[in-house]
């Protein structure tokens, strides 16, 4: 009954797709803009500023707001490793698959290239 169910709920997932989006995110959710940048370092959200409130209910009374991508969203703050990237990112150069291959070859044999302790940290 259950495989019924899912099957169903898929086939109708397809077809509405077409037509509006089966699992389309509610209105008003937040961006990459949510994350502040003071000049040095990255910001997290005011969690309270991404309260939404709940559109379900239980036994008739309203679920509690929720702080949509609050925690997501302070761990990325927390771990952006150039700030000034989320205000004007670098373009991404292109690949080098010569570079990748040698990378791979030195990882196989055993031959790996220690970081360079002069611009790397350990990481204890």
């Amino acid at each position: 009954m259950k495989t019924v169910r899912l099957l169903t709920l898929l086939l109708a997932c397809t077809v509405a797709a077409s037509v509006s989006g089966c699992f389309k995110p509610p209105r008003g959710m937040p961006d990459q803009s949510t994350i502040g940048f003071d000049g040095h370092s990255a910001l997290p959200p005011d969690c309270a500023s991404l309260a939404r409130p709940s559109v379900l209910t239980d036994a008739g009374w309203h679920r509690p707001s929720m702080e949509w991508g609050c925690a997501t969203y302070t761990n990325l703050a927390a771990q952006v490793a150039h700030p000034q990237d989320l205000v004007k990112p670098q373009p991404i150069g292109p690949a080098d698959a010569a570079v990748a291959a040698s990378a791979v070859h030195r990882y196989e044999t055993g031959h790996v290239i220690p970081l360079d302790t002069a611009t790397s940290r350990d990481s204890k």
